[in-house]
């Protein structure tokens, strides 16, 4: 039987990595291709012209005598770890099927369990963002899920306490492989939020392709095509080989969610979910999610923690 492509990649090894990214220096130099990939160009009037004041690490315009650090502006601004450090969280966050907790970060990398928070959710945030702006498209196949269970004693099924509704997407090419998925949390399943929802996640002209859920109607306000089948509920649902992958997705999701987090709070299911959806649609090349990640993550604005703590909104 011939090998997994995707799963047998080499990928970038640990060894690998600290040769590319083992250094202080060598971490500078590569924040700095990815920020300024033309040369350094001033974030205020975007003069080439400057100079390096050496010893406070700034560069100053000719022009209108701003100074930057490499960092400020950046998703690094304000941090007190070094880059080597980030970097290494880069790795342990992209390169695991399953992901890294906080706990296993904080031992990873030696740091505290709250700079490790920061960190990691720093980094899921800017995760969420860059795949926020790519629109899934062609065929996509649709569901409804939950995270959390049903508390002992409380109400079974949809609405149930403690459960976060997030819809699923996977966008397949025409083989029906599965090429990018989208997982958002929302408020609840009624039409408007789904169609919130596709203005936003959905190019125009996507055909997709969902269960009877009469909410799912409301892709069509993106300028969607829309197919819904009736499955029935019940487990024999689950094998219909129109939402083969889209069940696949959740099921996996979920699983890793339980072995990794042991659970999520619904807080910051958005971020959590970006991060299974990032690995997921750059999972052809493990190698470059590092530089992928990294160059996301210079043009990732600050986000202090009083921003981090705050619910991050639906959709």
């Amino acid at each position: 039987m011939a090998k997994n492509q995707v799963q047998f990649q080499k990928g970038l090894s640990l060894p690998e990595f600290l040769k590319q990214y083992g250094t202080e220096e060598q971490c500078q130099h590569a924040v700095y291709g990815w920020r300024w990939p033309d040369g350094f160009r001033c974030p205020q009037c975007g003069h080439a012209g400057h100079c390096k004041i050496v010893g406070r690490g700034l560069y100053q315009c000719h022009r209108c005598h701003h100074q930057t650090s490499l960092i400020s502006g950046t998703l690094f601004e304000y941090t007190k770890l070094a880059l080597t450090t980030w970097f290494l969280g880069m790795y342990f966050l992209t390169q695991p099927k399953n992901g890294t907790s906080v706990l296993e970060l904080r031992r990873e990398l030696g740091i505290s369990y709250n700079a490790a928070w920061r960190l990691k959710h720093k980094l899921l945030q800017a995760m969420k963002e860059r795949d926020d702006s790519q629109p899934l498209s062609g065929n996509v196949q649709l569901d409804d899920a939950y995270l959390g269970g049903e508390r002992r004693g409380g109400k079974r099924g949809r609405g149930a306490a403690g459960k976060t509704p997030f819809v699923a997407a996977v966008q397949t090419n025409d083989e029906g492989h599965p090429i990018a998925m989208r997982l958002s949390k929302i408020k609840g399943f009624r039409k408007s939020e789904i169609a919130d929802w596709a203005q936003k996640h959905l190019h125009a002209a996507t055909l997709v392709v969902s269960d009877g859920l009469s909410c799912f109607a409301g892709i069509t306000t993106a300028g969607c095509a829309h197919e819904a089948i009736v499955t029935g509920g019940g487990p024999a649902s689950v094998d219909n080989e129109a939402f083969t992958w889209v069940n696949t997705m959740i099921g996996n999701v979920k699983n890793s969610i339980q072995a990794t987090y042991h659970g999520i709070s619904g807080q910051h299911a958005p971020r959590y979910l970006a991060e299974f959806c990032y690995r997921f649609n750059r999972r052809f090349k493990l190698a470059a999610m590092i530089p992928r990640l990294g160059y996301v993550a210079t043009r990732t604005p600050p986000m202090p923690e009083r921003l981090l703590r705050v619910a991050e909104p639906s959709g």
